[in-house]
């Protein structure tokens, strides 16, 4: 029988009304008293890690949960992270480059409403995850949530209250998970890393922020936040828009001039972003210190620039980790 890990961090699954809201309480071993079939799938370990609303999860939380897998990698065959919706997909994308090719399954999982509420999704979220983990097929990190599978770099929370709340962005499902069945499309997955160990990596650089574009905002903000950021996440108009107006290109092209990392996306949901399209984009589009994000998640740009940059300095360096494909993350190259 495989032995899996749950690391147990709060959220909503642990959660119960305190007289001022929901607030975590219940521990891992408390959550999965409530789903016994637990016990015929595999030998589970512990570890309470924090019992924390995700919204207060943070890069450094990131590092507790990695350094939880990575001490225990070589006594378990899969992991099973429990975790608030709200910031999950950050915490997907981010083990997904703190931990990379990974043969053993790191999975994430949690609810939208508390393990003891009577109407609650988070039975089936637990059991779902653990069946998944315990899977000789799976590997890599990836968020079960409803139902289905989605890679770790891909997952973003669509939802607020609905139990199907996280879609894949841009890129397949995983797979589907059925009652206790797993329908994978196509091929058997494999993991670069498959049979061997695992690529990690212990640096972060938390200095990145996402900048979403607005009609009329200000460009003097990028100098505004030279003194406290390494690295913007800009979110444009549409396809790659960004506005002729104002002094736009000189505060951009200053902020990059100046050694600083500007990694440009959209701020549409779906499909991506191409600065060639409009010529309100194509200005920047050949700027050799501009990465674009193509058609990757905010979630995983922020993880992965926070990776990137906790790694190296040198922009030659940082832009080649960027570009490097990671657990699915990007298909298009710009």
């Amino acid at each position: 029988m495989k032995k899996i890990l749950l690391i147990a961090t709060g959220g909503t699954i642990a959660s119960v009304e305190d007289g001022c809201g929901l607030a975590p309480a219940l521990t891992g071993e408390e959550l999965t008293a409530f789903v016994p079939q637990l016990g015929d799938l595999c030998e589970l370990g512990f570890v309470q890690l924090v019992n924390i609303d995700s919204t207060n999860m943070r890069p450094a939380d990131w590092m507790r949960i990695r350094a939880a897998i990575v001490d225990a990698y070589d006594a378990y065959d899969g992991f099973v992270v429990l975790h608030g919706t709200d910031t999950m997909a950050y915490t997907a994308a981010a083990l997904s480059y703190l931990i990379q090719n990974s043969p053993k399954p790191i999975v994430l999982t949690g609810s939208q409403q508390p393990m003891a509420s009577p109407f609650t999704d988070a039975k089936l979220n637990l059991y779902q995850s653990v069946l998944f983990a315990a899977d000789d097929r799976s590997c890599d990190v990836s968020v079960v949530f409803g139902g289905a599978v989605v890679a770790g770099t891909r997952a973003r929370k669509q939802r607020t209250m609905s139990f199907n709340a996280f879609m894949s962005v841009n890129f397949p499902q995983i797979a589907l998970i059925r009652n206790d069945r797993i329908v994978r499309a196509g091929a058997p997955a494999t993991c670069a890393g498959a049979g061997g160990a695992p690529i990690v990596y212990d640096r972060l650089n938390e200095r990145v922020f996402v900048l979403k574009l607005t009609p009329e905002m200000n460009p003097s903000i990028f100098d505004l936040l030279k003194s406290d950021y390494d690295a913007i996440i800009l979110e444009t108009f549409g396809i790659g828009g960004i506005p002729d107006y104002g002094d736009y290109r000189r505060a951009i092209f200053g902020w990059v001039d100046s050694g600083r990392t500007l990694v440009v996306t959209t701020q549409v949901p779906e499909e991506g972003c191409d600065l060639g399209v409009y010529e309100v984009g194509r200005a920047y589009a050949d700027h050799c210190g501009i990465l674009k994000g193509a058609d990757m998640t905010t979630e995983a740009l922020v993880a992965k620039t926070m990776w990137a940059l906790g790694q190296t300095s040198d922009p030659d360096e940082v832009k080649k980790l960027f570009y490097r494909v990671v657990n699915h993350d990007r298909m298009m190259v710009g």
